[in-house]
């Protein structure tokens, strides 16, 4: 049984002990409250037309989405009535979840060593694909990569967006850090 009170995650141990240090020494921060530190990252799956059709898909990628994150995701709503997509206000069309803390760890330790080298045909993520405020943003094709989802047991396979929210100022200061987090940037 793991003790829980004194589990670190092994992401979050390697950020203080050597991340932390090396970002100091790279940017030369004066002070340790400057060094960009990971605030949160959030995944999305919108079902789309299949939602439109079927209002039972929606519950289905919160299930999915809720055993990926470790914790209970949000249906999210449509906000306004599209006639000419069939949707009406306040129709489930997706999923969403915000990780913070040790779980936002632990995800990202999942994505990048066991979910990323399942990917078919995989040669790394752009590393273009910061807004210009030090958040990254990527997507996946399948959720299906993940080993928490039972392959067997999926009815749809999903696309799922995920968002690294950082708190650092420029693009440069982010993709370093997610660089220290073993990041497999493609360029």
């Amino acid at each position: 049984m793991l003790d829980t009170a004194n589990y670190t995650p092994r992401l979050k141990a390697q950020f203080r002990k050597d991340i932390k240090p090396a970002m100091k020494e790279e940017f030369g921060y004066s002070n340790d409250m400057m060094i960009p530190r990971l605030d949160k990252i959030v995944l999305n799956i919108g079902c789309g037309a299949e939602a439109v059709r079927d209002s039972k898909k929606a519950k289905s990628a919160q299930d999915d989405l809720s055993a990926i994150a470790g914790q209970k995701a949000v249906v999210t709503k449509a906000r306004k009535s599209i006639a000419g997509f069939r949707v009406r206000e306040e129709m489930p069309l997706g999923a969403k979840v915000t990780l913070r803390g040790d779980r936002m760890y632990e995800f990202l330790d999942r994505l990048i060593t066991i979910a990323m080298p399942r990917v078919r045909d995989f040669r790394g993520v752009p590393g273009t694909s910061f807004d210009g405020r030090g958040n990254y943003a990527m997507g996946l094709k399948e959720h299906i990569v993940f080993p928490e989802i039972n392959f067997d047991k999926v009815d749809e396979v999903w696309g799922m967006d995920i968002i690294i929210c950082t708190t650092a100022k420029t693009d440069a200061e982010a993709k370093a850090l997610l660089k220290h987090f073993n990041m497999p940037f493609n360029s």
